[in-house]
């Protein structure tokens, strides 16, 4: 019993001393993505922010591929010891576990770290159709069901889930064109090709400012900044359209609680600077600061939400 009792404490004697020295060494942040974009523009921030902070190096690791599950088999079969981290995002820890069977668990097999922040989606319909509101929308979608059209990135990303939430809150069908991407479906939206679609704030603006694309609701539980004429879902009757593409810091399981707290302290400390906050609104991502333990409830309830969304939908990629 006393050997045991002894090599518990030479543990935790260890991973404490390991936490106080932390970071002794580079620290990669692996991006699940190709260089480019919002999750790459997150891990670099993050990285260039924690290497100031804490006076070490943060290499950020492009993993694309498999829509973000070899970047997470990755991260999750790393030694918990600060050293490896991911961007983790409503992708990689929402929508995927919610419609296929991912070969990781993403809640069991990570340390939720840091939430950074989060962009709205936003519904918008070609400027020709004779549309203003959500109630138009509605009314228009039901009387030309046989031919309304709506745009997706692919199946079971949070536009095509977003999109169908709508559908099935307001009891009107449309039928869903889905493309390899949120830019070509983008294009083909801009080509009178589809009538509807659910981007990403971000990915819309120019288009709404150029007068290609009619904004007619957001998601989220406030309007933003960047859109302020345009009123949330909640506001036009639909309560429970307060879904984001979030993103944030997480490592692998059992990662020690003095480095999670530093490095949460570290990065709520950046997302609360205004030269953060101007740089990720290129991206229309507003801070969402959490706690390590607020943002794990926020991952299980994320991955909830969309789980029953395509249970009730029938959305699966494995079938």
């Amino acid at each position: 019993m006393a050997r045991w009792i002894s090599l518990l404490f030479a543990a935790s004697f260890s991973l404490g001393a390991l936490a106080l020295g932390y970071p002794a060494k580079a620290v990669k942040i692996i991006v699940p993505a190709q260089p480019g974009g919002g999750l790459d523009l997150i891990g670099r921030t993050v990285a260039d922010q924690l290497g100031r902070a804490m006076e070490q190096t943060f290499i950020v690791e492009n993993i694309s591929g498999g829509g973000g599950t070899i970047a997470s088999q990755t991260t999750a079969r790393a030694a918990p010891d600060g050293y490896t981290l991911m961007v983790g995002y409503v992708g990689t820890h929402g929508t995927n576990p919610a419609v296929r069977k991912v070969p990781y668990d993403a809640v069991k097999d990570f340390t939720s770290i840091a939430m950074v922040g989060g962009t709205p989606n936003i519904l918008v319909v070609q400027p020709s159709l004779p549309v203003t509101d959500l109630k138009f929308v509605i009314d228009y979608a039901k009387k030309n069901s046989a031919t309304m059209t709506y745009a997706s990135g692919g199946i079971g990303l949070l536009n095509h889930l977003a999109m169908e939430q709508f559908k099935g809150a307001a009891g009107f069908d449309a039928v869903v064109v889905h493309y390899r991407g949120i830019g070509p479906a983008i294009q083909d939206f801009l080509a009178n090709q589809t009538m509807m679609m659910m981007p990403g704030l971000a990915a819309a603006l120019p288009h709404i400012r150029a007068g290609k694309m009619r904004p007619i609701a957001i998601t989220g539980l406030k309007r933003h900044a960047l859109a302020p004429d345009v009123p949330t879902f909640e506001e036009s009757g639909f309560k429970g359209f307060d879904g984001v593409q979030w993103y944030g810091i997480v490592g692998p399981a059992k990662l020690p609680a003095e480095i999670t707290r530093r490095l949460n302290a570290e990065i709520n400390k950046a997302i609360a600077s205004p030269a953060l906050q101007q740089r990720l609104s290129a991206e229309a991502i507003d801070p969402m600061p959490m706690t390590p333990e607020q943002f794990g409830k926020f991952i299980q309830a994320d991955i909830a939400r969309w789980s029953a969304l395509a249970r009730e939908r029938k959305i699966s990629l494995d079938d």
